[in-house]
């Protein structure tokens, strides 16, 4: 497993760790290593048809769990096997992580289309590609590939894709997010009885197969786990990008993280990755905060019984943090982590709140100390996606003691109950695919 590991078996030598400058860290260090790498996730060609097909995949109709309305259960139904078009893959679904952001839309908090299948980061394995699919996909990612979907799925092409800037990609917010389908217009499924549409939350994961634009799809080490891997393309995916993206992170450096959940935690261990020299936890669940310390946290604070401003500058020796990172999407946490940071800091937003919900903040001392508020909405598919799954894969992020519960998709319903009552520590993930085992 990707947690023993060593950094020898792993292709990176501890002396060069050890040489790493400050703006020469571990990021830069993995990044070349991916560039480099091949996965060997070329499946049996006995298992491929001459179409380009797996073989056994042709089925007329898929299970998914399908969310009518919001405020509503969840429920099982049978849909059309959906089919990629141009730039798009298929995969058939082996497990999808739950998180806070279906539970939005489950809440009615964030408006979205319905009916909608939920589920936004995932592993599977390809089983076939769109028309016209160019050869560098079909070699970088082939059929039978294990694989790992972000769910910010970049188009390529637009304004915010060719600067690099892919976490904005306006194709995505445009026709998912604000339409519930991909990059024609369109949705990819369908009621098998009455024909209906059904809306896809990035990809729709929480179904038996789930089509995916290729640019966010990489390929999954064979040491990895299908299962634990899930949460890569959501909560680890998250957290990279805003300690890489938004925060800039550097060897050395102090971070808070207020909210300690699955993109919380997540937070912690890429602190860790990334060389963080102080990295407190922020929670009012001791489960939380105990599991924190477990994913690399170095100070906790319990915010229902301390005063979390305050704690934060005494462990930093009245300075405040480099880095404060807000995964709840809260106001008052919001407002925290602005204070927190030290003069010239970083306050990096990362949870998603209600629609309409507001925070205020000190403007002068926004001005005067230099204090930088950052949005930060997961990482650059193309970019990022491999450099997470070589941590995971080398051991530096610890995926799998992060998934403390697993379920299947008949009870994923029950699943998002429990998460919003907080009653799971760490990440939750649902089996799509039942011969997975304990695999």
């Amino acid at each position: 497993m990707a947690s023993t590991l060593s950094l020898r078996s792993a292709g990176l030598r501890l002396r060069s760790l050890r040489q790493l400058q400050p703006r020469t860290d571990l990021r830069s260090a993995v990044a070349s290593m991916v560039e480099k790498k091949e996965f060997s996730s070329q499946p049996e060609q006995s298992a491929i048809d001459g179409r380009g097909y797996l073989m056994g995949s042709e089925r007329s109709t898929i299970r998914a769990a399908v969310l009518w309305e919001p405020k509503k259960p969840m429920v099982i139904e049978d849909l059309k096997m959906p089919r990629p078009k141009t730039g798009e893959v298929l995969i058939k679904t082996k497990a999808c992580g739950v998180c806070h952001s279906d539970l939005h839309v489950m809440k009615g908090d964030q408006p979205y289309p319905s009916p909608v299948v939920l589920g936004h980061e995932v592993t599977g394995e390809v089983v076939e590609h769109g028309p016209h699919t160019d050869a560098a996909t079909q070699k970088r990612i082939p059929v039978g590939a294990r694989v790992v979907g972000a769910f910010i799925m970049p188009c390529g092409g637009c304004f915010f894709c060719v600067k690099g800037e892919e976490d904005l990609c306006e194709t995505f917010f445009k026709y998912n997010r604000g339409m519930g389908g991909l990059y024609d217009g369109t949705t990819r499924l369908y009621h098998a009885s009455t024909g209906r549409p059904i809306f896809m939350y990035s990809m729709g994961g929480l179904a038996e197969y789930c089509v995916i634009p290729a640019h966010a799809v990489a390929p999954l080490a064979p040491s990895l786990p299908y299962v634990e891997s899930a949460i890569i393309g959501c909560a680890v995916f998250t957290a990279y990008g805003a300690m890489k993206n938004a925060a800039d992170m550097r060897a050395g450096e102090t971070v808070a993280i207020i909210g300690t959940g699955g993109v919380g935690s997540s937070c912690v261990q890429v602190a860790r990755a990334f060389g963080g020299r102080q990295i407190i936890a922020v929670d009012v669940n001791e489960k939380q905060l105990a599991n924190a310390k477990k994913m690399g946290a170095t100070h906790t604070v319990n915010a229902s019984s301390e005063n979390v401003v305050d704690r934060i500058k005494e462990i930093t020796n009245g300075r405040g943090v480099d880095i404060a990172v807000e995964a709840l999407g809260k106001a008052p946490t919001f407002v925290q982590a602005t204070q927190a940071v030290r003069e010239g800091g970083k306050a990096v937003m990362v949870g998603l709140a209600p629609a309409g919900v507001a925070a205020q903040v000190d403007i002068s001392k926004l001005v005067r100390r230099k204090v930088q508020i950052i949005g930060s909405y997961g990482g650059r598919a193309r970019q990022d996606l491999p450099t997470v799954i070589t941590l995971a894969e080398m051991g530096f992020l610890k995926i799998e003691s992060a998934v403390t519960q697993r379920c299947s998709l008949e009870e994923a319903d029950a699943a998002y109950g429990a998460m919003d009552r907080g009653e799971i520590t760490g990440r939750a993930v649902v089996d799509i695919d039942p011969s997975l085992g304990n695999a």
